[in-house]
């Protein structure tokens, strides 16, 4: 069987410049997490004895010219995005004969999930900051013309274990630029998180909203709202479940809250909120109407439940064309 070389080897360069050697200016430390492509480490800048942490992409797992053009789309989005205050930071980008290392801000207050549940106290009102921060990273990507399209509460981490850290949005591998109108057919995303229209092939940066929607709904009940045993079940109930407002806590949550979650969850992205109209929502602003009342305690230890669930599936599926 002869043995196809991966396109990440093939490629003079993938970041098409020449940069200086990683190793000369950071060690790698222990391991933080592993993706499809990369593994990420803690990493310390050798002159100020900084972490940072680095995401080490094999280039032999490189395989299509695709995978390339999609490391080098990350970076450019990541750069793109540079300066948002949720928005990790890069501080640079390296690449020898074997890797390519992006070296960038050190998250490590947790993930968002795991910091409300340790945390143990927690109300509507802060439900709802947590939105208006995860959609106002949305605003910003599609008023710069990014689609993120893999929004998941895996990807919020809190910079440090301050109580006023900052959330960060920290991966940009499936975003994609886009131009008005622009139509998407390719199914990504992953299963609880991917709106309707993606599953359908034709969508745009409404179906973000759909995702973030999703999350705000897990903030507030501490399960999805679109349930199933399997993967193909879940996409059954994305294109066709009927919301549940009936069921506890919904019941003790505040007509504003639920006027929101339903408009980010139209079936129809047309009539959907842009991530623009959720942040004028009365329930997401800065002294708004959501109450300051802790929420059910039932909502923690499911919102528990579903997080370690979700650990065993942390991977971002490219689903293949015969979904």
């Amino acid at each position: 069987m002869r043995r196809v070389s991966s396109a990440g080897l093939r490629t003079e360069s993938v970041l098409q410049r020449k940069t200086e050697n990683f190793k000369e200016f950071y060690s790698l430390g222990r391991k933080l997490g592993q993706g499809q492509f990369g593994t990420t480490f803690l990493c310390l800048e050798k002159g100020t004895g900084n972490e940072y942490a680095c995401t080490s992409i094999s280039k032999r797992k490189l395989l299509t010219d695709e995978d390339v053009e999609d490391v080098r789309r990350e970076i450019q989005i990541m750069h793109h995005l540079a300066g948002h205050p949720n928005v990790i930071s890069i501080k640079g980008a390296y690449e020898d004969v074997a890797a390519v290392h992006l070296v960038m801000e050190l998250c490590s207050g947790g993930e968002l999930f795991d910091r409300i549940i340790q945390r143990g106290h927690y109300t509507e009102r802060k439900a709802a900051e947590l939105a208006r921060t995860i959609v106002g990273v949305l605003e910003a990507c599609h008023s710069l013309g990014v689609m993120h399209r893999d929004l998941k509460p895996e990807n919020f981490l809190f910079v440090s274990k301050e109580e006023d850290s900052l959330l960060k949005t920290i991966d940009f591998g499936l975003s994609m630029f886009f131009k008005p109108d622009e139509v998407f057919t390719d199914v990504v995303g992953s299963p609880y998180y991917v709106a309707p229209e993606v599953l359908r092939k034709r969508y745009g940066p409404e179906s973000d909203v759909w995702s973030a929607g999703v999350i705000v709904y897990i903030l507030l009940s501490g399960v999805p709202p679109f349930w199933a045993e399997t993967e193909q079940g879940i996409f059954e109930q994305v294109l066709h479940g009927d919301l549940d407002f009936s069921s506890d806590p919904w019941p003790s949550i505040s007509e504003s809250a639920k006027d929101l979650v339903r408009k980010m969850l139209v079936r129809d992205p047309t009539r959907r909120l842009t991530a623009h109209q959720v942040l004028c929502h009365p329930w997401v602003q800065i002294d708004g109407v959501a109450p300051d009342k802790p929420l059910d305690s039932a909502v923690l230890s499911r919102m528990k439940q579903f997080s370690a669930m979700n650990k065993f599936k942390k991977m971002a599926l490219r689903w293949s064309d015969n979904f």
